[in-house]
């Protein structure tokens, strides 16, 4: 029986394809003004609008407990199937852990039952590709187990890879030194920025210069991606839709993919990386997210 794929809105994917491939997508939260918001519903996002606010207002996230992901899993096992469940990064976020501990729940009601949590060490798209190849799993009636093993060896070579207009953003999450964060903005250097084996934000590389730091992701993109007529690869970005569309055409010249998926950076995300914020994701050789290096 095949398995059902849940995912979260962390994985940035379109309407159209959460419908098409038959995925179900757990809303993360974001807060401003003291309102409490979801998207789910990508078609409606204004990204221009909500990261233009996010550079004056604050906007804040919050972590879904385990009994919301139990509930979410139950959901599934009650009609007798297995879950799949595709998570952010545990290096950037507790979400993976607590879908873990609801999966303990949900199963305690449910023995006979499995729940694999695949932590994908990404985010946006470095996410939302593993979960589109899951669903390819799913259809292919493979075990849920045997397709957990497949989607962990995905993650560890798709590479996340990106740079921020503003260090502001990251430095405010914790996910960068603040001396790092100083120089960035005092000698306007773009930050070359990468999801390393732990799934945790590293830079490892500046560049000066906004259109030197595109180039340099397609650089990274044209040394390292590994069968990209096989491949669809992502771009995400906050905001930033002409520095995305120079992007994909520097891709397309140099070794065009098979297809690829350009997204506005979903606002959960979108707001511990800031407006501004561009990033490519692919699959390359095992072990790319340490060897990687400019």
């Amino acid at each position: 029986m095949r398995f059902a794929v849940v995912t979260d809105t962390s994985g940035n994917l379109l309407n159209r394809q959460v419908k098409d491939r038959g995925l179900a997508v757990i809303p993360f939260l974001y807060t401003y003004d003291g309102v409490e918001h979801t998207c789910l519903d990508t078609d409606r996002f204004d990204g221009d609008a909500y990261y233009k606010m996010l550079r004056t207002m604050t906007v804040t996230t919050s972590q879904i407990n385990p009994q919301t992901y139990a509930d979410y899993f139950t959901e599934h096992l009650k009609e007798g199937r297995d879950v799949l469940y595709v998570s952010m990064s545990s290096g950037i976020s507790g979400s993976c852990q607590s879908a873990a501990l609801g999966a303990e729940l949900a199963l305690e009601a449910y023995p006979e039952r499995k729940i694999e949590i695949v932590d994908t060490r990404g985010a946006s798209l470095g996410e939302g590709l593993v979960a589109l190849r899951a669903a390819d799993l799913r259809d292919r009636e493979m075990d849920v187990t045997a397709a957990a093993e497949e989607l962990r060896a995905m993650s560890e070579r798709l590479f996340n890879v990106f740079t921020v207009d503003d260090l502001l953003f990251l430095r405010r999450g914790g996910r960068l030194s603040n001396l790092l964060a100083v120089v960035g903005t005092v000698l306007h250097i773009k930050p070359i920025l990468k999801g390393d084996p732990d799934g945790r934000i590293i830079a490892f590389g500046k560049v000066r210069g906004r259109k030197r730091s595109v180039e340099t992701l397609a650089e990274q993109y044209e040394k390292l991606v590994v069968s990209p007529e096989t491949q669809t690869i992502g771009i995400a970005h906050a905001a930033c839709r002409k520095d995305a569309e120079y992007l994909e055409s520097l891709i397309r010249a140099k070794r065009p993919p098979k297809s690829i998926l350009l997204v506005d950076y979903e606002p959960v995300t979108g707001a511990h990386v800031g407006p501004g914020a561009l990033a490519l994701f692919f699959e390359s050789a095992p072990g790319v997210r340490a060897a990687a290096a400019l």
